[in-house]
């Protein structure tokens, strides 16, 4: 068989024919390189619009209210509004009330969560718990279950079958959230999470009931990604297994689970993070008070849920409520780019190489 080199391909192509298609693709690896890099462009980005409100937080002073109505007069009578702290600078200082700074100390150690008053209180610890018992009720129901799915499509279900429930599933996640939401609501909390947790009574919102929607939210993907990384085991593997006389179970825990358990790390940790990020099925099924407790049969907040109860606009600008907003955000952002690196060294650390 006789084999052509690319160059001399070129040599029997016009000279004007060659350049053009090189110009073209200097241009379209240009635009990829520029495509690519854009995702560090953007988390920075994010993460600057998230620290400079983070930093007053922390460090400065900001408006909690007014000594009398004659403020609000004076201010109106101006014509100037009020954005900030910079629009009042006319008014008497003695009328206009300070937040003081929250340290470190009582942002992270305090175990009471009230942003919205005038003293409030600025403990996140309720916030993560919350977020924590949350993600770890929905680790419970969707990790089991997504690998069990994962091993049945893989190794049990016939073509006919699988060619069915595979797009099933990948329709499935990407069913909106809010439908979930509402599942929550009117379904999971009254009917299951009432009759499976025996430590309390469980009232409308709980956060058993928002922990067991985020999971059947995220099982989806966590089917989908598992039996991915079930599909990249080598065949030769599997059919050399079956030929030393192993069992279909055997084959599924000693050859598909260890083979492709960097896949089916990395595809836990990526359904967590997006469990963490949830907001509105916790909004509608956990409800909106910061409450410090480990009990899942009581109302709770996460930091995303938070995010989308103060978010909505009702916080005074540069008030200490509106920097809550960022500095949690931030938080987060931190908690779920981490997750996000362990992903990668745990798939690095398990990935098996085959020959």
């Amino acid at each position: 068989m006789t084999t052509i080199s690319s160059a001399a391909v070129a040599s029997l192509l016009p000279t004007g024919h060659v350049k053009k298609q090189r110009r073209i693709e200097k241009v379209v690896v240009g635009a990829l390189a520029l495509i690519a890099s854009s995702g560090v462009i953007i988390t920075v980005g994010i993460v600057f619009s998230l620290m400079q409100p983070t930093y007053k937080f922390f460090t400065e002073r900001a408006i909690s209210g007014y000594a009398s109505d004659e403020t609000f007069v004076g201010i109106e009578e101006s014509g100037a509004g009020l954005r900030d702290s910079s629009d009042i600078s006319f008014a008497d200082e003695s009328l206009i009330q300070y937040a003081e700074p929250v340290s470190l100390g009582d942002f992270f150690g305090s175990t009471a969560w009230y942003p919205q008053y005038e003293d409030g209180d600025f403990g996140v610890l309720p916030l993560i718990v919350g977020t924590l018992l949350v993600m770890l009720t929905a680790t419970i129901v969707a990790v089991p279950a997504g690998i069990g799915i994962a091993f049945f499509l893989n190794q049990y279900a016939k073509e006919r079958t699988r060619r069915v429930l595979k797009p099933l599933l990948e329709v499935l996640a990407g069913v909106p959230t809010v439908v979930f939401g509402f599942f929550a609501l009117v379904f999971v909390g009254p009917y299951i999470a009432k009759n499976i947790w025996p430590f309390s009574d469980v009232g409308i919102y709980s956060g058993l009931a928002a922990g067991i929607t985020v999971g059947l939210m995220i099982l989806p993907m966590m089917a989908t990604l598992a039996d991915d990384a079930m599909a990249a085991v080598p065949n030769s593997l599997v059919e050399g297994a079956f030929a030393l006389g192993a069992t279909r179970r055997e084959v599924c825990t000693g050859v598909i689970l260890p083979a492709g358990l960097s896949g089916i790390m990395a595809a836990v940790i990526i359904a967590l993070s997006r469990a963490i990020g949830e907001t509105t099925i916790v909004l509608l099924a956990a409800g909106s008070q910061a409450v410090w407790t480990f009990n899942l049969g009581s109302e709770m907040q996460t930091m995303a849920s938070y995010l989308g109860f103060a978010g909505i606009g009702d916080q005074p600008v540069d008030s200490k409520g509106y920097q809550t907003i960022f500095a949690v955000g931030l938080l987060l952002f931190i908690i779920t780019f981490g997750l996000n690196m362990l992903s990668r060294k745990v798939v690095k650390r398990f990935r098996e190489v085959y020959e």
